[in-house]
C-alpha cells in the first residue's frame, strides 16, 4: 500500500470493524429466536439475513463484492463444494452464493464457543466441527455430517488444504477428509462443485492492522462434476479429488492474468 492508501485503510477499518461485530451481535439474538420460535427455517432465515449484512459491511472498506449469482444446480441431489481457503471471510460469501442450497461446513473445533453468532450457527445450523489433533474424532463427525447432507439434499462445504492460505498461493489437498465423505456418500453421490476464490487472503494480510481498502474480492463456481457419472466411467474418487484440485489451481491462475 502507498501512504494514502495506508491511511485510508486506517480511517476505514474501525469503521468496518463495528458494522462486522454490530451485525454478529444483532443476528446471533435473531438466531436463538428464530430456532426457538420456527424451528430450523427460522434460523435459516436469520443466518441469510446475516450474511446479506456482513458481506455489505465489506462496502465500507471501498471493496468490490463478487457475483451473487446463483448457480444452477439440482435441489434432489446432494452437493459438495469444494473450495480452496484464504479467509474468515471465504464462508459469508460461498453461503451468499449457495444460500438457495443450503450450505453447511466442515469447521475446526477451536471455534465452537467465543465468536458472536457464528459459532451459535456453526452449533445449530448443521455444520459439523472437528478437532484436528483426533483422527477418530474427526473421522466419525466427518462421516455423520456427510451423512446428514445426504439424507436432506443438502450442500456441505469443505476445505481441503484444511487451513488458509496467508498469502493467496494455493495449499496442496489433505484428501483425507474427502475420501471419508465419498465413502459415507456412496448411495447417494454428490454433485461436486469446485470453487474458487481469491484476494480474500488480502483482508487478513496486516493481521486487520489495517485492513486493506478497496480490495476487488473473486469467487468464481467452476463446472460441476458429477460424482456417480465419474465412477460410471471407470475412474476413481482419489482422481476424482486430484481432478478437482486441478480445476481449482487452474482457475486461481488464471483469475491473476
Amino acid at each position: 500500500m502507498n501512504s494514502f492508501q495506508k491511511i485510508l485503510s486506517w480511517i476505514v477499518t474501525p469503521i468496518f470493524v463495528v458494522a462486522f461485530f454490530s451485525t454478529l451481535c444483532i443476528f446471533h439474538v435473531a438466531q436463538v429466536i428464530g430456532l426457538k420460535l420456527f424451528g430450523y427455517k427460522g434460523h435459516k432465515k436469520s443466518v441469510d439475513y446475516m450474511i446479506f449484512w456482513l458481506m455489505q459491511a465489506l462496502y465500507t472498506l471501498g471493496a468490490k463484492l463478487p457475483s451473487s449469482k446463483q448457480p444452477n444446480l439440482p435441489t434432489d441431489r446432494p452437493i459438495l463444494i469444494v473450495a480452496n481457503h484464504q479467509s474468515m471471510y471465504d464462508i459469508p460469501a460461498i453461503m451468499r452464493v449457495f444460500k438457495k442450497y443450503h450450505p453447511k461446513f466442515v469447521s475446526k473445533k477451536e471455534i465452537e464457543y467465543g465468536i458472536p453468532a457464528i459459532s451459535y450457527n456453526l452449533r445449530h445450523g448443521g455444520s459439523v466441527l472437528i478437532d484436528r489433533k483426533d483422527r477418530k474424532q474427526a473421522l466419525t463427525e466427518m462421516t455423520k455430517f456427510s451423512k446428514y447432507i445426504a439424507e436432506n439434499n443438502y450442500a456441505g462445504c469443505i476445505f481441503p488444504e484444511g487451513t488458509r492460505s496467508k498469502d493467496g498461493k494455493m495449499l496442496d489437498f489433505k484428501p483425507a477428509g474427502l475420501l471419508t465423505m465419498f465413502k459415507a456418500m456412496a448411495e447417494t453421490p454428490p454433485i461436486v462443485v469446485p470453487v474458487v476464490v481469491d484476494n480474500f487472503w488480502r483482508m487478513q494480510r496486516y493481521n486487520f492492522k489495517p485492513i486493506p481498502y478497496g480490495i476487488h474480492y473473486y469467487l468464481k463456481v467452476l463446472e460441476p462434476i458429477d460424482m456417480k457419472v465419474w465412477l460410471e466411467e471407470g475412474k476413481s474418487s482419489t482422481s476424482l479429488i486430484a481432478e478437482t484440485e486441478k480445476r481449482i489451481k487452474e482457475a486461481l491462475e488464471e483469475s491473476r492474468k
